[in-house]
């Protein structure tokens, strides 16, 4: 287990013209399920592909088209409950939710309203320092993905591309229980971090696959927790829903933007009114899209073409059984295995390619040296190049071929960094490119003695300097690693030098 503090969620307090106010925030996530086909249809997923091609009869809504369940689907929607330690429901059912959008064919989406497959959860956030908060999941369900409208290929019509019609969503639903900005965006970043470790969604936001609705409300300070103690949201102020959020960044902003709107409203004497908002990054600002709608307005009511979704606990159990390693539970490990450092060990499982590449590089080996290599090296390289872990020129093998030469004097670090360089821009085996390129470190300490005593010969000046403050001793090392190339060995260099000068 990882050791944390469980602290209250601090709200951000933002100072109006009048008074102090806090900050609630709820999340609405929807997350693609990740799967070859849709939820009704076997129409494919594929991003990228020519507008319209992924779009089955089921889709377009032709006349008497039914849908059939995609039994994979409801298969990732139970693996992330269990996931996210929640209660996973064995009967379930569809509703229709009745709107009009011109990228819905059918008229209405097939959601699940008054009973979801997944019930109540919890994820844990980590805020840095070892303090952690858990925010509450209030529900998972089921639905579909509405198409695309695309208003900017003509200045007179509108283009509909349906591919993304009737793709599987999973909506993951937060309690209130995020106090500010900084807090969503890890509530967020943590959620999308275990979805993919499950492989139940890609979490890629650039794409549209997880996008965030977030609902902001502001209150007096004392307020939020007499609404925690009695569950009367009464106490807290009207909410407003931003929707569609696919940046972490845009998710902070417009939650600071829309909560000092709200101040403005309410200490300027008016009302905020319950709607839905858009953010838009370039004025840095929230503008009204659509009264929030209410159920009943809506027109919820059963799917008549789906029977309710009922499925057993053997099989829930089966799937639990087959759940990998989440991050919390990686962590602790590379924590207590290989003695990582709690910003080391978050570093390596912010990502499960990372967390993969790192272990089999420190198998059988120094774990905090293997740990330095990955994040300092192989990391500031890969993002210099704007690659990935996936991208990586040098193999979990390659590096852990130059940690063992480091390890068996065969190398030091000057060189170590040089060989980095090379097995990363022309490939090949450490061991073998040291060998052929001479470049082992130099161990004959008659060869260093030798380089000492010519520096020490050549600078008397220095000499009497270093005499006088040992701290200058260091530049006599330096010169003699110059002289020989980087190749003598550091600690046998050092000892020759404070020897020589009598230190």
């Amino acid at each position: 287990m990882l050791d944390l503090t469980y602290e209250t969620p601090k709200p951000r307090v933002i100072s109006g013209a009048k008074q102090d106010w806090e900050l609630v925030i709820g999340m609405e996530v929807h997350a693609q399920i990740a799967s070859n086909a849709k939820l009704f249809s076997g129409a494919s997923t594929k991003f990228g592909n020519e507008p319209n091609a992924n779009v089955s009869f089921v889709d377009a809504a032709m006349p008497g088209m039914l849908p059939v369940i995609n039994d994979f689907c409801v298969e990732q929607a139970v693996r992330t409950g269990l996931g996210l330690n929640a209660q996973i429901n064995l009967w379930s059912a569809f509703d229709r939710k009745n709107y009009f959008y011109p990228d819905l064919p059918q008229g209405y989406q097939i959601s699940q309203l008054y009973h979801p497959i997944v019930g109540e959860g919890e994820i844990l956030v980590e805020m840095g320092n070892g303090i952690a908060r858990l925010v509450r999941v209030e529900r998972i369900h089921i639905e579909q993905d509405a198409g695309k409208s695309i208003h900017d290929m003509d200045p007179n019509m509108s283009f509909v591309d349906l591919n993304r019609t009737g793709v599987a969503l999973m909506e993951i639903v937060s309690r209130p229980d995020i106090r500010g900005p900084e807090e969503a965006a890890a509530y967020v970043t943590k959620l999308r971090q275990i979805l993919r470790y499950l492989g139940t969604c890609d979490g890629n936001m650039q794409n549209g696959n997880l996008r965030a609705d977030v609902n902001v409300s502001i209150c007096a300070p004392g307020q939020y927790e007499k609404f925690q103690a009695t569950g009367d949201f009464s106490h807290l102020g009207t909410r407003c829903e931003i929707k569609n959020m696919n940046s972490m960044r845009f998710i902070q902003m417009a939650i600071e933007v829309e909560a000092r709107r709200q101040i403005a409203i309410v200490e300027g004497g008016g009302a905020v009114v319950q709607e839905t908002r858009l953010y838009d990054p370039d004025r840095n600002e929230t503008r009204s899209m659509r009264s929030k709608e209410e159920a009943h307005d809506y027109r919820y009511f059963p799917d008549p073409d789906l029977l309710p979704l009922e499925i057993e606990q053997a099989w829930v159990d089966d799937i639990k059984a087959r759940l990998p390693e989440l991050p919390d539970a990686k962590k602790a490990r590379f924590m207590g295995d290989f003695g990582l450092t709690d910003y080391d060990a978050s570093v390596l499982t912010a990502e499960l390619d990372a967390a993969g590449y790192f272990e089999a590089v420190a198998q059988g080996r120094d774990g905090k040296m293997a740990a330095n290599w990955v994040i300092n090296e192989l990391f500031g390289r890969l993002k210099k190049d704007s690659l990935d872990i996936a991208q990586s020129p040098v193999s979990p093998a390659q590096l852990g071929g130059i940690i063992d030469l480091i390890a068996s004097g065969d190398i030091n670090g000057k060189i170590a960094k040089d060989l980095f360089e090379i097995v990363y821009t022309d490939g090949g085996d450490p061991a073998q490119i040291v060998e052929t390129r001479g470049m082992k470190q130099v161990t004959d300490t008659g060869a260093i003695e030798a380089a000492v005593d010519q520096i020490i010969a050549e600078n008397p000046a220095q000499v009497e300097k270093a005499k006088q403050n040992p701290k200058l001793a260091g530049w006599f090392v330096g010169q003699v690693m110059k002289a020989t190339g980087g190749k003598a060995n550091p600690a046998a260099v050092n000892q020759l030098v404070m020897e020589k000068l009598g230190l």
